[in-house]
């Protein structure tokens, strides 16, 4: 079975790995599919996002990346994708999450969304908190995987670390 887990990964965290490393022991192909969304600004190109995935996974043989500028259940519909896989760390992800879920299936009704909660370690982590504390030079570091972090500290050189 073959299923997709969506999203920005700007920048991957440790949640993210986390959660593609649990999805795609569940599937047979998990697509991880990186957003371009040009009316959204990113710290990093959709090719340097999947470029720090691969880097931060690099023992996964049944991870397919891809990057995809439209709807997600777009993506889905042309690679043959039953399963959309979504990561949920609280309430407030929950109520997102499940609008969002029905408002795709009913755009693409043979769609069945998995909701994959949060491992507790990484219950806190968000990219964006992560881009605001290397904007002011916090240690991140136990966070993100090693790729990540050096590819941080290019983009704020003052980041402070362990």
């Amino acid at each position: 079975m073959r299923a997709m887990l969506p999203g920005s990964f700007d920048p991957p965290t440790l949640g993210h790995v986390n959660l593609i490393r649990r999805a795609a022991a569940l599937f047979d192909e998990l697509h991880v599919v990186v957003a371009d969304n040009i009316a959204k600004e990113s710290l990093f190109t959709a090719e340097e996002r999947v470029a720090l995935l691969r880097a931060s996974l690099p023992d996964s043989g049944n991870i397919v990346y891809a990057i995809h500028d439209g709807l997600t259940v777009d993506y889905a519909r042309r690679e043959s994708i039953a399963v959309m896989v979504r990561g949920v760390r609280a309430l407030g992800d929950f109520t997102y999450e499940f609008e969002l879920a029905m408002t795709n299936k009913a755009i693409y009704p043979e769609i069945e969304v998995m909701f994959l909660p949060t491992d507790p370690r990484y219950f806190l982590i968000r990219s964006s908190q992560i881009k605001e504390l290397a904007a002011f030079g916090a240690d991140f570091s136990g966070m993100v995987t090693p790729p990540v972090l050096e590819a941080m500290r290019r983009k704020f050189p003052g980041i402070a670390m362990k």
